[in-house]
């Protein structure tokens, strides 16, 4: 299955994590471009983040002792200074 991330948009795609051993809770996914973007899921190895890292998107993990709320207002500050520069 695949998923479209708009163009300045951010996501999490903790729900679509299916392997049990997988080193993180979740993932914070940006798309900085003015493209949109399709990834793949469900997430099944750590692979697919350098994949799609190489597709343009940030990708930030997210381990069982951080903060997501915090890591995800960091993330959403950098795409808002992303979108308010001038194409």
């Amino acid at each position: 299955m695949k998923f479209v991330v708009r163009p300045h948009h951010i996501i999490s795609t903790g729900g679509y994590i299916v392997e049990v051993d997988f080193p993180y809770r979740n993932l914070i996914v940006v798309n900085p471009t003015s493209e949109p973007i399709k990834i793949d899921v469900p997430i099944f190895s750590e692979d697919w983040i350098d994949e799609h890292r190489a597709l343009g998107l940030n990708i930030t993990p997210v381990k069982e002792e951080d903060n997501f709320l915090s890591l995800f207002r960091k993330e959403q500050i950098r795409l808002d200074k992303i979108k308010s520069e001038p194409e």
